[in-house]
């Protein structure tokens, strides 16, 4: 973990680092031995992960420092205005919030929808909304560490601007937002993630509709990003030129508003640009 300022950050790759053969129980020991101490657990093709492979990621997450995150499958479409295709999303976070439960994950991310098929964006974040309350409803009580953490999105035909997560969360239990901040400069199209001052009065207006647990830690994803019309198209590494958005302007807005974070690597090279985000953060301070 590095502090910077008041708070806290801690860096980590989006499942597997690419530089790590072996078992993804060996992965926390591997991180700590690099420097790094968080690890996106990556669900996205589906949850099947066993109960006992789950805890034990856990006990080892534990030993060696690293705080745990799950990324629910991509299949989920929350605002489908299709009811069969919200039933097998809910089920699917259903399925991640159990093993997010055994492993110790403290927030599941998921992808909340998309506004085809519907009459009006806010419409979309209303199915959203009841869906998510749906999901907490059937949940046994044993479940009890994660969150759900809706993520802002990359292409404006999804729902996941900062203020339809913020929305989300305000009407949902357990729920803080994952930041994209990639996906934000792709989704304005350049236009956003750009100064200090924007990333910080993000980081204020997250605070101010959640409370301050909303940023403690505030979970975070970053690499930088190629869009186009409609927002994202690829992620890049942070060290290719042409692209955004700038991680020392993010960084600089941590170490001003002093919050707690956690900086999920998207990168294509993963662990290599969690550590120079973090070399990055340490030159910055």
């Amino acid at each position: 973990m590095w502090v910077c300022g008041l708070g806290v950050i801690r860096f980590g790759p989006a499942g597997k680092p690419v530089e790590f053969k072996g078992d993804i129980v060996k992965v926390p020991e591997f991180l700590r031995s690099i420097g790094l101490d968080a690890l996106e657990y990556e669900a996205v093709r589906g949850v099947r992960i066993s109960e006992a492979k789950a805890r034990r990621l856990g006990e080892a997450a534990r030993e060696n420092g690293v705080i745990l995150s799950m990324h629910a499958p991509y299949y989920v479409n929350l605002s489908s205005p299709d009811d069969s295709v919200v039933e097998r999303s809910i089920k699917r976070l259903y399925d991640s919030m159990i093993a997010s439960e055994w492993m110790g994950s403290y927030a599941v991310v998921v992808h909340p929808g998309y506004y085809k098929g519907l009459k009006s964006r806010e419409e979309a974040v209303k199915r959203v909304i009841e869906a998510l309350n749906r999901l907490f409803e059937s949940l046994p009580s044993w479940v009890k560490t994660p969150w759900i953490a809706p993520e802002t999105m990359g292409k404006q035909s999804q729902v996941g601007s900062l203020e339809e997560t913020v929305e989300i969360c305000l009407n949902t239990p357990r729920c803080r937002p994952c930041v994209d901040w990639a996906h934000l400069y792709a989704r304005a199209e350049g236009r956003f993630v750009t100064s200090v001052d924007q990333v910080v009065k993000a980081i204020e207006y997250i605070e101010s509709n959640l409370g301050r647990e909303a940023v403690n830690p505030l979970h975070t994803h970053f690499s930088k990003i190629e869009y186009g019309k409609g927002g994202e198209r690829m992620h890049h590494t942070l060290q290719e030129e042409g692209y955004g958005p700038d991680w020392r302007i993010v960084c600089r807005a941590y170490r001003e508003t002093g919050i707690n974070a956690v900086v999920i690597s998207e990168s294509p090279i993963l662990e290599k640009d969690a550590l120079l985000m973090k070399s990055i953060c340490k030159g910055e301070a």
